[in-house]
Formats: C-alpha cells, sequence, structure tokens
C-alpha cells in the first residue's frame, strides 16, 4: 500500500506499537434452512486498521459491497488468507483523519448463511495504540485532496467520508 500511494516503505508499518490491540474472532455458521431469511452478520466495516480472514475453504458466504451490488468472494483452497483494510487506516471520527486520507476504503461487506453447509472462518484484527496520536500522511495532502472526516448519519453510525 506505501509503494503505491508513492511513501517510504515503513511509513504505514510505523504507525504501529507492541500496545496495538491484536484479538482475534472464530466465526461458525451452521447450515441454516432459510438462508433467504436469514443474514449470518450484518453489513459492516471493520475500525481496526486490518483484517486478516482465513476464510473457509469450501463455503461461500461471504459478500461485499460495490456499487449497490453484494458480490460474492469465492471459496478458495486451504489457507487463503484475505486482508481487509479498516476504517482507521481510511479516516477517523475526530480530527485530523487518519493515515491514507480516504484513498484506500475500508470494504463493506456481510455474511449470509448456507442451507446445507456449515461455514467456518477465523478473523484477526490488528489496531494502532490508543495512546498513539496518528494523522494523515503528510505527502497525501494536497489542494485537490485535501484533509478528509467521516459523517455521521443520525441512528446509522459512520457512513460517508467528506472533505
Amino acid at each position: 500500500m506505501a509503494k503505491l500511494l508513492e511513501l517510504d516503505e515503513d511509513c504505514l508499518v510505523n504507525q504501529f506499537n507492541s500496545n496495538a490491540p491484536t484479538f482475534a474472532r472464530f466465526n461458525h455458521s451452521p447450515p441454516c434452512p432459510r438462508p433467504d431469511l436469514v443474514l449470518g452478520i450484518k453489513p459492516h466495516a471493520d475500525f481496526p486498521a486490518l483484517t486478516v480472514l482465513l476464510m473457509d475453504k469450501d463455503v461461500v458466504g461471504l459478500q461485499y459491497l460495490r456499487d449497490g451490488t453484494w458480490y460474492n468472494v469465492p471459496a478458495v483452497c486451504d489457507h487463503t488468507l484475505l486482508i481487509n483494510i479498516g476504517l482507521t487506516m481510511e479516516v477517523t471520527i475526530s480530527e485530523p483523519p487518519i493515515m491514507t486520507n480516504g484513498i484506500f476504503m475500508g470494504p463493506m461487506r456481510r455474511v449470509v448463511t448456507n442451507a446445507n453447509k456449515e461455514r467456518i472462518s477465523m478473523a484477526m484484527f490488528y489496531g494502532v495504540d490508543p495512546m498513539q496520536e496518528i494523522g494523515p500522511i503528510a505527502h497525501l495532502l494536497s489542494e485537490e485532496q485535501p484533509a478528509q472526516l467521516i459523517q455521521e448519519n443520525e441512528g446509522q453510525g459512520l457512513v460517508s467520508v467528506a472533505p
């Protein structure tokens, strides 16, 4: 990501330290006789900086939202890791914005149930030190790309980015 943004190689990595919270979540979705009525995990974007997901190799269930349409993330071979960036890499609730200034966006995703098979996955969430001040990377700010702030839609949580 740093190379794509034309930043020093360690620029993003240096935002993390040994006090950053890291936690795991194991997900088990049993077969559901009415998958058309039950959503496994509601639509969301993760707040931690990175999520590393060990996907189920046999059962499709993870979907991502793009341009108003939900797409399946295909089931793949053993030991495949899917890496998502979180809202911390995108922007923050308060000033100043965080890290990529809205250039990289945390994807909206959800999990759907399956009528015939159980689905198992494991996610590792990597945050940043809550005591460390993190701001936008100066190289990413310009008149054409001013600092971004997150907008809160009443009752619906964090939903969009605006200058």
